[in-house]
C-alpha cells in the first residue's frame, strides 16, 4: 500500500488519504504531544494516583489488622464460652448429684418414719389385742365362776352364799392361772 501511494505521487496523481497512510509529520507531532502529556501527568497525576493507591493499601492493611484482632477476640470469646459451658455442665452434674443424695436421704427418712409408724401401730395393736385378751379371759373366768357355782349348786343341791363362793372360785382360778404361767 505504501508503495502504491508513492507510485501514485510520482505519477502526479492526486492522492486520496486513507487511514493506513503513513505521514511522518503527524507521527512526530503525535509523539511530541504524547511526551508533553506524559510529563504533565507524571508531575500532576502520578503523585495523586500514588497517594490514592497508598491510602487504599493502608485501609486494606488496617482492615486486615482489624479482622485479625476480631478473629483473636472471637477465639478468646469462644474459649471463654467453652469454659462457661464446661463449668455449667459441672455445676449441673453437682446439682444432680446433690439432688440424688437429698432424695436418697429423704427416701431413707420416709422409710424410717414409715417403719416407726408401723412399729407403733403394731405395738398398739398388740396392746389392744392383749387388753381384749385380758377382758376375754376375765369374762371367761366370770362365766366359769357362774357355771361352777351353778354346777356346784346342783350337785350339792343346796343354796350356797354366792359372794363367798365367788371369792372362793376366783381365788382358785387365779391360782390355776398362776400355775399355768409358771
Amino acid at each position: 500500500m505504501i508503495l502504491l501511494g508513492l507510485l501514485q505521487q510520482a505519477a502526479g496523481e492526486e492522492h486520496v488519504p486513507s487511514p493506513f497512510d503513513i505521514n511522518g509529520g503527524v507521527i512526530i507531532w503525535t509523539v511530541i504531544i504524547f511526551l508533553i502529556l506524559l510529563g504533565i501527568l507524571y508531575k500532576m497525576g502520578y503523585p495523586a494516583l500514588l497517594k490514592m493507591v497508598e491510602e487504599r493499601e493502608r485501609r486494606i492493611q488496617k482492615q486486615l489488622e482489624d479482622a485479625e484482632k476480631a478473629n483473636v477476640e472471637a477465639q478468646r470469646l469462644l474459649e471463654e464460652h467453652k469454659k462457661q459451658i464446661a463449668a455449667a455442665r459441672t455445676e449441673a452434674q453437682e446439682i444432680l448429684a446433690k439432688a440424688k443424695t437429698v432424695s436418697q436421704k429423704e427416701r431413707e427418712t420416709l422409710l424410717a418414719k414409715a417403719r416407726e409408724e408401723y412399729d407403733a401401730l403394731l405395738a398398739r395393736a398388740r396392746r389392744d389385742i392383749d387388753a381384749e385378751k385380758d377382758k376375754a379371759i376375765l369374762a371367761l373366768r366370770r362365766e366359769a365362776v357362774e357355771l361352777s357355782i351353778a354346777a356346784a349348786s346342783r350337785v350339792i343341791e343346796a343354796n350356797l352364799d354366792t359372794d363367798a363362793n365367788r371369792k372362793l372360785v376366783t381365788d382358785f382360778l387365779e391360782t390355776l392361772g398362776k400355775a399355768e404361767k409358771k
